[in-house]
């Protein structure tokens, strides 16, 4: 199975590379963007059959290794 992961600051917190991205579209003429959040995107494929067993594996991948819950908020999703 693969496991998606969307991870992105969380709201109140700094994000100096969205706001370089969100500068860098206002001077090219994108006068309606409001804000920008620079995040990341990983994929992590398992050997798992069992659509539960990969959601509980993903959950322990996010909170030992691939998000900062401090500072990140993050989604998951599980494709077969």
């Amino acid at each position: 199975m693969l496991v998606k992961f969307f991870i992105k600051p969380r709201k109140g917190v700094l994000d100096p590379q969205g706001r370089a991205v969100s500068e860098n579209l206002k001077s090219l003429g994108f006068t309606n963007v409001k804000d920008v959040k620079v995040g990341k995107y990983i994929e992590v494929l398992v050997d798992e059959t069992d659509p539960e067993k990969a959601v509980e594996e993903a959950k322990e991948m996010a909170k030992k290794a691939l998000v900062n819950d401090l500072i990140e908020d993050y989604e998951f999703e599980v494709v077969q």
